[in-house]
């Protein structure tokens, strides 16, 4: 397949791109497009046949359902049978942004795009570029991560290029995604409602709307082989790169020499290590590759920049990766649940 790549600058878009764009997506074609959290692949949510494409260019289990984006507030209601009063609060609060919205759908959605699914997620976008590409198609557009099912999500365009070019029609450049991880999902059928991915939304932001929501438990644990997964990342392997990944969990300064130990027990192996830190603490280490995720005073640094510093290691030769743990509250909740998905749940607690 001949794959289009297209760039635009969300200061200064393109009309007739958007509109080539658009109708790709009207003619059930697949995009890869960027958004705030990591970059799409999107085809026409109502569209069986083209939301089909999706998991075979990917190669993802088709009982994973799909989010829906939209661009408009007033679309979700096409979409779903109903928008209790807690999901209009977080809409108005959250949306356009890093939230998903679980709601028990009309017959509209397909089966595919919601696994089989009752409810679907919904979601609106704050870049400009994925809300100008939705308008353009005139269709609600169904879009997980633009990667290679199981792999480290894409944050820029070249990863995008890496994993899909060939597989779908268009890949569209726009600027590196800004928050790095995957949009929050609260599912919004229960009462009170639960938060089923962490993400840029944190548990305390949606508390200001209802304090009784909560973060299932399971989330941060490794997930049963029976799951029925209603939302995107809770059954399968994610966000892994080659290379296996564990997690040293504790106090710093022990963390530092646990993890030093084990690069010279890896060392004495004759294996390659790579190492996850930080700023603080990246001239601690000794190792084949040793690249900082950012400052622990700005953790919204390390979340941006994960996906892509698991990526950078598919890039070397390196064996194995040892990573830092980071403190399980407010976005750092969302990191955690990210890394424990790439190392397998492989931690040592010091």
């Amino acid at each position: 397949m001949n794959t289009k790549i297209e760039i635009l600058d969300s200061k200064k878009l393109d009309k007739n791109i958007l509109l080539n764009i658009g109708d790709i997506i009207k003619k059930g074609g697949l995009v890869a497009f960027p958004t705030e959290t990591v970059y799409g692949l999107g085809a026409n949510a109502l569209d069986p046949e083209a939301v089909k494409k999706i998991f075979i260019a990917k190669g993802r289990p088709q009982d994973n359902p799909l989010i829906v984006h939209i661009a408009d507030f007033q679309e979700i209601y096409e979409l779903v049978n109903e928008v209790p009063h807690v999901a209009k609060k977080l809409m108005e609060s959250f949306w356009p942004g890093p939230m998903t919205i679980i709601l028990n759908k009309k017959p509209i959605i397909p089966d595919i795009t919601s696994a089989g699914l009752m409810s679907v997620g919904i979601r609106m976008p704050s870049s400009i570029i994925a809300r100008e590409i939705i308008k353009a198609a005139g269709v609600p557009i169904a879009a997980p991560s633009a990667n290679i099912s199981g792999k480290p999500s894409p944050t820029d365009v070249q990863r995008c290029i890496d994993d899909l070019f060939g597989k779908i029609q268009c890949i569209v450049g726009g600027e590196v995604s800004e928050i790095g991880l995957e949009s929050t999902i609260i599912d919004c059928t229960v009462v009170p409602p639960c938060v089923l991915r962490p993400g840029g939304v944190t548990l305390e932001m949606l508390r200001t709307i209802d304090s009784d929501i909560y973060i299932d438990k399971a989330i941060m644990e490794k997930p049963k082989s029976d799951l029925v997964p209603k939302a995107p990342g809770m059954k399968y392997r994610h966000y892994a790169p080659k290379a296996p990944v564990t997690i040293v969990k504790g106090d710093l300064k022990k963390t530092v020499a646990k993890i030093n130990e084990i690069v010279q027990n890896y060392i004495g192996k004759g294996k390659k290590v790579g190492i996850m830190a930080t700023e603080e603490t990246k001239n601690q280490y000794t190792a084949e590759l040793v690249i900082s995720l950012g400052t622990r005073k700005d953790i919204k640094s390390i979340g941006k920049n994960l996906f892509e510093t698991l990526r950078c290691f598919d890039d070397t030769d390196i064996d194995v990766i040892i990573s830092e743990a980071f403190d399980e509250s407010g976005f750092g909740v969302a990191i955690m649940n990210r890394l424990n998905k790439s190392a397998g749940f492989n931690i040592i607690d010091v």
